[in-house]
């Protein structure tokens, strides 16, 4: 694939997936700053974002790019989160932020400080509890990594997020993601690749393991010039979901593996990767409130990649009200099967642990499926039991009922042919 860096100084256009990818991160950073400044006695957030190819900060049709995006939202969330702690008698709230801009094209951090320059100014001026600081670099991503990570320590920020979006996908090593997923207590990864590329890298460094993965699809690894025909086919949607997610499952607890949504031939991914469920969970979230921006094809409720494509019919899924009934029949099945496999109880906090890296639903579709779930009490630390899906807490606990409306397979299995007294 033949990677187009973008003219910035003449202005780059925006093309349909970057619009899409950028409306989910403007939307998932807000809701990544107001969930992380809402205990009442907090007074200060620190935080450090990278733009690993932050790009000259605004399209030719005047639209803002990431690094933009950051600063816009910094300001907008700082102020939602200060008029509702004010509302509730709470104390303000400051947030620090590095900001580190990074682009190895000199003329696209230069176009990028004008930009910013104005945004900055406006900070300075009107928002006193924001304090931003912002790094320029001009390094290839890799070259620059070293400094990046230099700054992050220097400063001991322990809440990092980490913007990669790339041309093509061998900009980025995955030594380098597995090193900051490892590096920072609460770090996450937006981590944008074409699929074109990634399937030549793995051709080229595993090629027997690519034709392994693709072989069940009907997709032989030797074919990858013919793809082009049946990239807007939902199997070969499932195919690439598929491989994407083992290519990258280890570097981090949580991945998720959909391809930004486009029919006419998926081959742009926005993958997010974290260390905790609470931020795959929000992440889920916003792209249910982003319906058809990004796409799965499989199962809807649990284990998401486990349906076998010779044997079970795989369907889209855009995050959307069609797809979520789908999910809340699947839950209402798979969940009870879940807590059977931990013997009749699990803790909320171990079952979300146990699902957020192998389902796409929306957290109230998880709570619905529990609360109106035959087979499933609720209980509380108290030991109350829970009848609304919104009061469901991370210190409950899950519990299979005395008289259930389904076996496990291995009782079923013992009790065949038995006698009766």
């Amino acid at each position: 694939m033949t990677e187009k860096p973008y003219e910035w100084a003449n202005g780059a256009a925006l093309e349909e997936h970057s619009r899409r990818k950028h409306k989910i991160l403007r939307e998932y950073f807000f809701q990544y700053l107001t969930v992380r400044c809402q205990l009442p006695q907090q007074e200060r957030f620190r935080l450090a974002v990278i733009d690993g190819f932050a790009g000259g900060g605004r399209y030719q049709c005047g639209t803002a790019g990431s690094p933009l995006i950051f600063i816009e939202e910094l300001k907008r969330a700082i102020e939602a989160v200060n008029t509702q702690r004010a509302a509730q008698g709470f104390g303000l709230i400051e947030i620090e932020c590095l900001l580190v801009l990074n682009d190895h094209s000199r003329d696209a951090i230069e176009t990028l400080k004008g930009h910013v320059a104005p945004l900055q100014a406006d900070i300075s001026e009107n928002v006193p509890r924001l304090h931003l600081h912002v790094e320029y670099l001009t390094e290839s991503f890799e070259a620059g990594y070293p400094s990046m990570k230099r700054l992050l320590e220097q400063g001991r920020y322990r809440n990092v997020l980490f913007n990669l979006d790339q041309c093509g996908h061998s900009h980025v090593d995955r030594t380098t993601l597995l090193d900051i997923m490892r590096a920072h207590p609460s770090v996450e990864i937006f981590y944008t690749f074409a699929i074109e590329a990634l399937l030549s890298f793995l051709q080229k460094a595993a090629p027997v393991q690519l034709a392994a993965q693709l072989r069940p699809f009907g997709i032989e690894a030797g074919g990858l010039d013919a793809l082009n025909g049946a990239m807007s086919k939902q199997s070969w949607l499932g195919a690439a979901e598929r491989l994407v997610f083992e290519t990258f499952r280890t570097c981090a607890p949580f991945v998720s593996p959909f391809s930004i949504n486009n029919p006419g031939g998926w081959r742009y991914w926005l993958i997010h990767f974290a260390n905790i469920y609470r931020a795959r969970q929000v992440y889920n979230n916003v792209l249910h409130q982003n319906s058809t921006a990004q796409a799965h094809f499989g199962r809807s409720g649990l284990n998401m990649l486990s349906y076998n494509p010779e044997h079970q019919g795989g369907a889209l899924y855009l995050f959307d009200l069609s797809g979520r009934e789908t999910a809340r029949s699947q839950l209402l099945a798979d969940i009870p099967r879940l807590i059977s496999e931990s013997g009749d109880v699990i803790g909320v906090g171990d079952f979300y642990e146990g699902i957020y890296n192998a389902t796409p639903a929306h957290t109230d579709d998880v709570h619905s499926a529990i609360i109106e779930n035959p087979d499933i009490d609720v209980i509380t630390p108290g030991g109350g039991v829970r009848r609304s899906a919104s009061a469901i807490a991370v210190g409950d606990v899950l519990k299979l009922k005395r008289q259930k409306s389904f076996f496990p397979m291995f009782l079923a299995a013992s009790t065949t042919g038995s006698d009766t007294t």
